[in-house]
């Protein structure tokens, strides 16, 4: 799973930050920002986030993935 820049189907655009898992259930989820309005941040089952979704008669998929982001940690002291 690449992490980076991805728009999803409708045309926002969102951070994916990194695979996590549920604590629980141990499935593979999503961790991601919104890069619009509050930036707020969303996590998804890894199965639905990577989907194809067809949208009148056309395959494509859920979040398409654009590039790489030159993101640097922070720094702890």
């Amino acid at each position: 799973m690449k992490t980076g820049l991805y728009q999803h189907y409708n045309g926002n655009y969102y951070h994916v930050m990194g695979v996590c898992r549920h604590s629980e259930t141990l499935e593979e989820m999503i961790i991601y920002r919104a890069l619009y309005e509050d930036y707020g941040l969303w996590v998804r089952p890894k199965g639905m986030f990577l989907e194809t979704i067809t949208i009148g008669g056309k395959s494509r998929p859920r979040f398409e993935f654009i590039r790489e982001l030159d993101l640097e940690p922070p720094k702890l002291r």
